[in-house]
């Protein structure tokens, strides 16, 4: 059995914590710390699965010599979605180990051919500044995830809407691992803005994991807890008010720039080749969401889209 770290019971946010620092949570269940969590199960006493696998070559390389000093032998990875943050050390850990990667549906095509979250984010061929691994990973051989392909002691959960066919996991010893579907107050409050790629798919998701039972649930943005509704309903009423924001903004006519700089002054958001893709795209979503529930309308003049509050 590997070291023990601090047992997840004394220690319930990411406060102190080391990067790449292995933490119990219960029973075969563990966390790495990263900047985007990694969850890992053990399927014995020498294999292990991953849950996620870090940001990218760096984080794959630590996460290899975590494993390393526990003996620990990886069988797999299963990637809870796409954006680079969760995949950039697949490539690394799949060349030294030859574990197999799964990602579910579109995540697997994003996963083995990742110029795709750049050039989906801008909309087009992503120029230079797009083209790095905090928005495009590495490549790698990656298989579609399905329950078949899953070990014993593991489950899949349904959690769209923060990306394409996002899921959770929960694993035999009752943890749930919620990648990205909920972030931190204090990431919210600093921020303002969380990416969301289907907003209605998000608000029904924030339902189901605020009425989830669990005995520890470990999201990638937020800190490690036995109860989520809190923060699910947090995340709930981030997402509302910003849609109400959004209708402010457009009591009068706005092109999308026009939105952007106006979400951008609410929120104190300094805008950089990634952060305006992500912020964005983001944006594109949220009036997506409000068009097709007839709460804004669109017409098209003088070369431009124009957006207005009904």
């Amino acid at each position: 059995m590997p070291r023990r770290s601090k047992d997840i019971l004394e220690m319930k946010g990411r406060e102190g914590q080391s990067m790449y620092e292995l933490t119990h949570i219960k029973g075969r269940t563990w966390t790495i710390e990263s900047p985007a969590r990694v969850g890992l199960y053990q399927l014995d006493d020498t294999r292990v699965v991953l849950i996620d696998a870090g940001s990218d070559k760096e984080a794959g390389r630590k996460i290899r010599q975590v494993l390393d000093r526990n003996h620990w032998q990886l069988a797999a990875i299963y990637i809870t979605h796409s954006n680079a943050d969760h995949i950039g050390g697949c490539r690394f850990l799949q060349d030294r180990t030859g574990c197999r990667i799964y990602a579910p549906g579109i995540e697997c095509a994003f996963t083995k051919w990742s110029v795709l979250e750049p050039s989906f984010l801008y909309g087009g061929y992503p120029f230079k500044a797009l083209r790095h691994k905090f928005l495009m990973a590495q490549p790698c051989d990656c298989r579609e995830l399905t329950p078949d392909v899953l070990p014993e002691g593991l489950e899949m959960i349904d959690l769209p809407g923060h990306f394409f066919q996002m899921q959770g996991f929960r694993t035999a010893d009752d943890v749930v691992f919620l990648a990205d579907c909920l972030s931190s107050r204090e990431t919210l409050k600093k921020y303002g803005l969380s990416f969301v790629y289907d907003v209605q798919a998000y608000l029904e998701t924030l339902d189901r994991v605020r009425d989830m039972q669990a005995a520890v649930f470990v999201a990638a943005h937020a800190p490690v807890t036995e109860d989520i509704r809190a923060l699910a309903a947090f995340n709930q009423e981030h997402v509302k008010n910003l849609l109400h924001q959004i209708l402010e903004i457009l009591a009068e006519p706005k092109t999308f720039e026009d939105i952007l700089a106006a979400l951008c002054g609410l929120y104190d958001i300094r805008l950089n080749p990634a952060q305006y893709v992500l912020v964005g795209s983001t944006v594109r979503s949220f009036l997506s969401y409000l068009a097709d529930e007839g709460s804004v309308l669109y017409e098209f003049e003088n070369g431009k889209m124009w957006w207005k509050a009904c």
